[in-house]
């Protein structure tokens, strides 16, 4: 009432509602008046002190214009030392054109409605009641008063009012303030890929994936809940940021670990994110390292590229590539046709919380905006099962075989480490499992032949061995490191033939 400038009166037993308008309802004349034996006079004035009054009015409110936000209006008396200040808040939407009149409303209000007046009227004036507007000439000088008490006393009715003038009313002109308005952005999906990876730094959690999510436009943070059934999700992890994400546009073709890769260009449209090129000890500490996979949880390699070249809009041609690293050189055969996806992780990328006892379990899980509910639909649904390749063993290297005089033939080989492996200047790498152990097979064409347990990097298969395996022609062996935790890592192919 107010903030809009209403008055809600009683008449014939209905509510009813009046502007505040200063329209005049009734005239009254000192003759028509009664005297009050309580007063001296037949009206009583009252004149307010200014110096009590408020020179500054501020209002708070939620604006109508600009998102809801809650914003402030004033007015002030010109020339006046600010003495005292009056504050409202008010839960009311308004546009700051009306919130700025309501507070030169009330100012004005405030200075006049100082005035007031007390009067008794007889039985003819009962038509005057609370809210009514009645003009007093009394002086010769006519004055508006608002009646804001009425009293009954016997047939005649003790009136009080506040001095007004018509004009406090009327809504002041003030220029219209054109509210900035951000666009609105409805929720969208956002796209998870899961990745199960190696070992990145050695600091992470050997049997946990990572997740890299992306989405246009970025929610600002996107939720992971997970469940081991599809009911009862637990929030699992937060993903403050987007993931560069890019997809291929040629294929990349085989190529051998631990050798720079020469050939064509992989080209790149990023969707999210950049490339750059780095310096070559930038490159060889294991900067810009990327996953080129097809989308599942396993099938990723590790690459490293030195030289990105801007071709087209977000589009790039990598160069100078490492391939199959952190032991990855086979996935895939290292064979990726264009539409891949190319992930950079350069930290974006998060693990998600899950107890090694549930590797290999399927897992419910839901990906969305962190600002929306879990049943809203902008979250993706997945089901999947992770092998933790944090703790596979790399596969061996320099599987080498000798045929001796006597028909035997002797097998070594050099174990790698997950974690711990740049370290020159001890003895040998870092065992990083719980023993030293082998699983040698003799492989002809899909038949296993032999299959050994060993607990040194060497075996040798003498010649009776070979004839109970009833061994001829051409044969594979394969070798793999084993851990307790993960079982039989990547296994090293030597083709042989005899």
């Amino acid at each position: 009432m107010l903030c809009a400038g209403f008055d809600a009166v009683e008449r014939g037993g209905e509510l009813k509602c009046r502007n505040r308008n200063g329209t005049v309802t009734a005239a009254i004349s000192v003759d028509e008046m009664v005297r009050d034996p309580e007063s001296d006079g037949i009206i009583e004035t009252t004149r307010g002190s200014v110096a009590a009054l408020p020179s500054r009015v501020r209002l708070r409110f939620i604006d109508a214009d600009s998102e809801f936000e809650v914003r402030a209006e004033e007015a002030v008396l010109p020339d006046e030392d600010i003495q005292s200040a009056s504050q409202s808040e008010m839960p009311v939407c308004l546009t700051r054109t009306e919130g700025r009149q309501t507070v030169e409303r009330w100012l004005a209000e405030a200075r006049v409605s100082a005035d007031t007046v007390r009067l008794t009227l007889p039985p003819s004036r009962l038509d005057v009641g609370a809210g009514d507007v009645i003009e007093l000439g009394d002086t010769g000088e006519a004055r508006l008063f608002r009646v804001d008490r009425v009293e009954q006393m016997g047939n005649a009715q003790r009136v009080e009012g506040a001095r007004i003038e018509p004009e406090s009313y009327r809504p002041i002109d003030i220029d219209e303030v054109v509210p900035r308005m951000r666009s609105i952005l409805p929720p969208v999906p956002v796209t998870p890929l899961f990745l199960d990876l190696p070992l990145l730094t050695g600091d992470e959690t050997p049997h946990a994936p990572h997740v890299a999510v992306m989405a246009d436009p970025w929610p600002g943070a996107a939720a992971i809940y997970s469940s081991d059934v599809d009911a009862n999700y637990q929030l699992n992890q937060i993903v403050p940021a987007r993931a560069p994400v890019g997809i291929t546009e040629t294929a990349l073709a085989p190529c051998g670990a631990g050798l720079v890769d020469y050939g064509a260009d992989l080209i790149v449209k990023m969707e999210f994110g950049v490339m750059e090129s780095v310096v070559d000890d930038a490159f060889l500490a294991g900067a810009n390292l990327c996953a080129i996979g097809d989308g599942t949880p396993d099938g990723w390699e590790l690459f490293q590229f030195r030289d990105a070249e801007l071709i087209a809009t977000n589009t790039y041609a990598l160069r100078h590539r490492l391939r199959g690293q952190l032991g990855t050189e086979t996935a895939q055969g290292g064979d990726w046709p264009a539409g891949s996806f190319v992930v950079r992780l350069d930290g974006t990328s998060v693990q998600i919380g899950m107890a090694e006892r549930k590797r290999g379990l399927l897992r419910h899980y839901r990906v969305g905006p962190a600002d929306r509910p879990m049943d809203d639909d902008a979250y993706q649904y997945g089901a999947l099962a992770f092998d933790g390749i944090g703790l596979k063993p790399y596969s061996p290297v320099h599987l080498r075989g000798v045929l001796e005089p006597g028909g035997d033939l002797s097998y070594s080989w050099i174990r790698r480490t997950r974690i711990g492996g740049d370290i020159w200047n001890t003895p040998d790498v870092p065992l990083n499992e719980e023993s030293e152990q082998y699983l040698l097979r003799v492989m002809q064409g899909a038949t296993l032949l032999r299959e050994e347990m060993l607990t040194a990097p060497s075996w040798s298969y003498p010649s009776a061995l070979q004839a109970a395996d009833g061994l001829n022609g051409d044969f594979d062996i394969e070798v793999a490191q084993v851990s307790a935790s993960f079982g039989p890592g990547t296994f090293a192919v030597l083709p042989q033939s005899i």
